[in-house]
């Protein structure tokens, strides 16, 4: 084969110095931006967009700066009651001060109570829940030729309805509890009930496929409820009718011809997510049910009831045949477990009713009567909502803002008291003796300035006459850290000339 002409050699040091005199690097970008190069430029900010940012960087720097230059001494000066405030109010002001430093350890303590209590594990309780399904109907063809409308020769001969609908009502309700005490208002009774839709986080109902689609031209889509979540932005309101309700109804069209198969999903709502668990996890534990914390705490007390820790390392486990069937492992370190029981905790399903929604005559005329089913749902502890309740109360935070208010006021009231003070010593000092604290005043201003001006020595201590002179004994030939400071600091001021 001919070798081309046109090709040359390429030494090491023509391939370093391509890579030495190499372009700058350029970052990897996306597919899209390769493809619209205005894209990657879109990404870049504005001038506008800069200028805003430092303005608001500089506003935070502001705030932050007032911020650290506020008062934060709150305490009075003991000589503040020789002459300064009449009778006895500095005495009463300090006790004023030591009781807020109880009030203050007390709150602490109890705010620190409720955080933990907030975050213990109660015992769970439970109640039933009672719901009824029901249904009834309007313009179906045997309503309308018994009504006698003027349309019913014609909706006999069709065949079709017209515009027949039923409505299917949900309703639930809590059952009383007999361990309770009784109330003696029953209006009250009601209204600290929660309501059906508290203990779920979604309702749907799922249609079976519909016999005749022609009379539902909507395919009878779902319906969906979702429990909206609340924002700091958006708080929910427990009287708002879109989250609190007892009863659920909707609407759909269909004749008596078809009699329609639904089911009705609840999902639960519970504060701690219950799990189902796998047949080895539910074997150990002796439950086909529990949240996560409960599966960690139910494998800690198999594993101490066995006697399976080991004697110098508490927390390492050697698996007996149970847990060696769970984990797939001879021996296991404990506070691996809840990462290893992931796989273990399914999702529970949601609670199903299946109904069949009827617009026969004869079902109507008997006056609709509903199923009935009973659920067993988790009731909310009451101590944990008077905790929650005092814990996002608005009145305390509105309370606790009109405090720090108060607060900021007094540091700045004791720092004008602190300063009238002190112009009232400087005046009394002054009165006293005028020749001597003149002296004072003035030899403290200039040793000051010395200090300022780098004229002085360590501490003040030496003079600016001794720094001027030279020879035998003076500052300069014994040397040390205080003259190449005074020598820096000059010439700093001088600009280095």
């Amino acid at each position: 084969m001919a070798a081309n002409p046109h090709k040359r050699k390429i030494s090491l040091a023509d391939l370093t110095a391509t890579f030495r005199n190499a372009g700058p690097m350029i970052p990897p970008q996306h597919p899209s931006q390769l493809n619209n190069p205005s894209a990657s430029a879109a990404q870049q900010p504005t001038p506008a967009q800069l200028q805003a940012q430092r303005i608001d960087d500089m506003r935070r720097q502001e705030a932050a700066r007032r911020a650290s230059r506020k008062p934060t001494d709150r305490e009075l000066p003991e000589d503040l009651a020789d002459g300064v405030i009449i009778g006895d109010g500095v005495q009463r002001y300090k006790k004023l001060r030591d009781v807020e430093r109880k009030l203050d350890s007390v709150m602490m303590r109890k705010r620190l109570d409720v955080g933990e209590n907030l975050q213990r594990r109660y015992e769970r309780r439970e109640g039933v829940v009672r719901v009824w399904v029901s249904n009834s109907c309007d313009g179906q063809p045997w309503q309308v030729i018994e009504e006698g409308r003027a349309d019913a020769e014609q909706v006999f001969e069709l065949g079709d309805g017209g515009n027949a609908t039923w409505r299917v009502k949900i309703e639930g309700r809590l059952l009383d509890d007999p361990s309770e005490e009784e109330e003696t208002d029953e209006g009250a009774k009601e209204r600290k009930k929660p309501k059906f839709s508290s203990f779920f986080r979604a309702i749907t109902v799922d249609f079976a496929p519909a016999n005749n689609p022609s009379l539902h031209p909507d395919g009878y889509s779902a319906i969906e409820w979702r429990k909206p979540q609340a924002t700091l932005n958006h708080p929910i309101s427990a009287t708002d009718s879109a989250v609190n309700f007892a009863t659920l109804e909707f609407e759909r069209k269909g004749d008596e011809n078809e009699n329609v198969n639904v089911t009705i999903n609840l999902v639960r709502d519970e504060k701690n997510e219950r799990f189902r668990l796998s047949p080895a996890l539910a074997e150990i534990l002796d439950t086909e049910e529990e949240d996560r914390a409960g599966a960690v705490q139910g494998v800690w007390e198999y594993c101490r009831a066995k006697g399976l820790q080991e004697d110098t390392e508490r927390r390492s486990i050697i698996c007996d045949d149970a847990l060696r069937r769970l984990f797939n492992q001879d021996q296991i370190y404990f506070p691996y477990v809840p990462d290893l029981l992931v796989p273990h905790l399914l999702p529970l399903p949601p609670i199903q009713l299946h109904y069949t929604i009827r617009v026969d005559k004869e079902y109507i005329k008997s006056g609709s009567p509903p199923t009935v089913y009973d659920l067993r749902v988790p009731l909310p502890n009451p101590t944990m909502q008077a905790l929650t309740k005092f814990h996002t109360s608005r009145s305390h935070l509105s309370t606790l803002k009109e405090i720090v208010k108060a607060d900021e006021d007094l540091a700045v009231l004791v720092q004008k008291i602190n300063n009238t003070n002190g112009k009232r010593k400087f005046y009394d000092s002054l009165s006293r003796d005028p020749g001597a604290f003149i002296q004072r005043w003035v030899k403290s201003q200039r040793r000051d300035l010395e200090v300022i001006a780098a004229e002085a020595g360590r501490n003040g201590e030496v003079e600016g006459e001794e720094w001027r002179r030279s020879g035998e004994g003076s500052v300069w030939q014994s040397g040390g850290r205080a003259v190449e400071e005074a020598v820096g600091g000059m010439l700093a001021r001088k600009g280095g000339h």
